[in-house]
């Protein structure tokens, strides 16, 4: 499959006005959808409520309403929205916009804009492989490329223009379709009309952006404002693709026409090739003939320059723009592209500075920013975004940084946990793992094996906290148990010795190793002196001759496993008792009783149990034992997946904790 235009990534937001156009009035509907898998058709359903509300009470842009806009409009909502609830999972909000805009050929458009909270997901591409598929479907088992991932694409297609803006806790994708058949209505639409239309719609006025840059706003009070604005949408992104995105959003058209922004690769040396990562200009048409341009050869800088602005030509001549916008624009990809002629510094087509990305003494990157129709840049405005290009460099030395940690920890956490699970005879189970960051070890961890004596063993637990220390004890403990297990000791003993184990040498371990990311330079984040708490669930099964299995299981300071029966009844299956690593002289105790076929064993970690939403968790008033209750009959893998949603569906934030459970269910 092609991929998704490049000249999409713009960052000129619906509304804004463009110089040479005044807006007429706008029509909008709007609403919020909870991030479940019902969202996209209530908002197939709202965007043609509002479609029709507008037509019946006489808007004039809505003469030019057809079929043919209604189903564009309807399949554009339906793709942004399913995209915002599978790859972001919080509220979607939608709006819909109808704008008219006149000049000497009036127009209208119809505007949808969708709103998630989760802005450090990115927007899904084309690659079905790059992020969590559907709601439901494991990555391993994705569906066929050529059935997912045409979201966007379709977009593209449909919509005269769309892009992606980002907010502070906010991501928008939006798409702009033309209205059609459209002329400019001879008088003000009837005011009574249209308030009677306000069940489903209201009317906006806002003041309109400035269409003409006005180099003085940059005063003591402009640019201490906007340098803040900047430091508050850069802080925290994980991404250096989205940091760069952000940048390119900030700098065009407040300070520029056009911008490019090259990323240099991370411990490539000085012989590796910048990457463009992103171009913008103000005129989304004048994107891909700018990127076309700046392809052939990158900026590089000599290895004197600072990070202050340095004056270069602009790197194509006037006649070269037009020329590569009829071969974009046109769709002529057969053509050959003219050659570029060698940019003279000269040329009065206009003005570019390049500035230097740096953070911590190295080279990350170059920004290039460029101003139409002028002789040079104003000197404050150069000062300003120098000063903004040092913010930026901060800004992608954290995501590296981020980066890096999260590798690190994704290696460390495969290690940790089992590569594969053991196949239990005549039980089927199912796991979820879902850590709740990416750059830190979580504290969560599993297991099932085989032991001798035709018995099986599974583990779920929970080390307090997470990183390095947490880490260290649950390196410890995974093999610690399997070796206790295959020594043929019974579930309570494995208990008792893993808990002196734990008193003993896996404190010296985790306090050794908090000592060294001290050493390190990196933050103690606990007290050396203080211990390293694990609740643990540990069970055993043993085949039945006559189907079905026994199961013994013992619960330290672990939410006990629910045992499901097949007519619905939901009971725990264990006593609660002491976190291991707490009490020296404890004896724990386990209880068996028989899986029947039909039956299924519920273990989770405290990451499902104590999922909040404002002042609830999960499991006030017994909630997860109503969820598990609803999955009578269900198999092992379906129960898990009801579970699993129950979970994130419980508030609007992702879970802010490790989320594991373990289902086994007897056939």
């Amino acid at each position: 499959m092609a991929p998704i235009p490049l000249q999409r990534d713009i960052v000129q937001r619906p509304g804004t006005t463009r110089a040479g156009l005044a807006h007429g009035p706008r029509l909008a509907s709007r609403t919020s959808l909870p991030g479940i898998p019902l969202a996209p058709s209530a908002a197939r359903r709202f965007v043609r409520a509002a479609l029709a509300e507008w037509t019946g009470i006489g808007v004039p842009a809505a003469v030019g309403f057809s079929d043919r806009l209604a189903d564009d409009a309807v399949t554009v909502t339906n793709e942004l929205v399913t995209n915002a609830v599978v790859h972001a999972g919080t509220t979607v909000d939608l709006v819909l916009r109808l704008e008219e805009e006149g000049d000497d050929e009036p127009s209208a458009a119809l505007v949808l804009e969708v709103t998630d909270h989760h802005p450090a997901r990115p927007v899904s591409g084309d690659e079905p492989g790059a992020g969590p598929g559907p709601a439901g479907v494991s990555p391993g088992e994705l569906p066929d490329p050529a059935e997912y991932g045409r979201g966007l694409q379709l977009v593209a297609t449909l919509a005269d223009s769309w892009g992606i803006t980002y907010r502070t806790g906010l991501k928008t994708v939006w798409a702009r379709l033309p209205v059609d058949d459209w002329s400019a209505p001879p008088a003000p639409p009837d005011g009574e009309a249209l308030r009677r239309g306000l069940r489903a719609a209201e009317i906006l006025a806002p003041a309109a952006r400035r269409t003409e840059r006005d180099d003085a706003v940059w005063d003591s009070r402009g640019a201490p404002a906007f340098l803040a604005e900047a430091s508050d949408l850069l802080a925290g992104q994980l991404d250096e693709d989205l940091v760069a995105a952000i940048a390119g959003q900030l700098l065009v058209p407040r300070l520029a026409d056009w911008c490019a922004i090259w990323l240099e690769a991370e411990g490539g040396g000085p012989a590796a090739e910048p990457r463009l990562a992103r171009v913008w200009h103000s005129d989304e048409t004048g994107t891909e003939p700018l990127r076309a341009v700046l392809e052939r050869e990158p900026l590089r800088l000599p290895a004197g320059v600072g990070c202050g602005p340095v004056s270069v030509p602009v790197p194509w001549p006037a006649h070269l723009v037009e020329s590569d916008r009829e071969e974009v624009g046109e769709g002529r990809e057969d053509r050959p592209a003219a050659p570029a002629p060698p940019p003279h510094p000269g040329g009065r087509d206009g003005a570019a500075l390049a500035f230097r990305i740096t953070a911590g003494g190295r080279a990350l990157g170059t920004v290039l920013v460029g101003r139409e129709g002028v002789a040079q840049v104003p000197e404050a405005v150069g000062s300003l975004i120098e000063d903004f290009v040092r913010r930026l460099g901060l800004a992608v030395g954290a995501a590296r940084a981020y980066t890096r940690q999260a590798t690190i920890s994704r290696i460390l956490q495969r290690g940790l946990l089992p590569s594969k699970v053991a196949e239990i005879p005549g039980v089927t189970s199912a796991l979820v793992y879902e850590p709740s960051d990416d750059g830190v070890v979580g504290g969560d961890f599993y297991d099932i094996f085989a032991c001798p004596g035709d018995r099986w063993c599974f583990v779920l637990g929970d080390v307090q906290g997470s990183g390095p220390e947490a880490a260290v004890v649950t390196g410890l403990a995974r093999p610690w148990l399997r070796l206790l297990s295959r020594e043929g000791f019974g579930v309570g003993e494995v208990l008792d010795r893993l808990n002196r184990l734990l008193l003993d040498d896996a404190m010296e371990a985790a306090e050794a190793a908090a000592l060294m990311v001290a050493a390190a330079g990196g933050q103690q984040l606990h007290d050396g002196t203080q211990s390293r708490f694990l609740s643990l669930l540990y069970g055993e099964v043993v085949p039945l001759p006559d189907g079905g299995v026994r199961c013994t299981v013992a619960s330290a300071g672990h939410p006990l496993p629910l045992l499901l029966r097949p007519d619905g009844s939901v009971r725990p299956a264990a006593e609660p008792q002491v976190l291991l690593g707490v009490v020296e002289d404890v004896a724990y105790e386990s209880q068996g009783f028989d899986l029947a076929p039909g039956d299924t064993l519920l273990c989770v970690t405290d990451g499902v149990t104590e999922r909040r939403s404002g002042p609830l968790m999960f499991d006030d008033g017994d909630g997860l034992a109503r969820v598990l209750a609803g999955c009578a009959g269900l198999p092992a893998e379906a129960t898990a997946e009801r579970i699993r949603r129950a979970v994130h569906e419980f508030a609007e934030q992702p879970p802010d904790d490790d989320v594991a459970l373990l289902v086994l269910h007897a056939h």
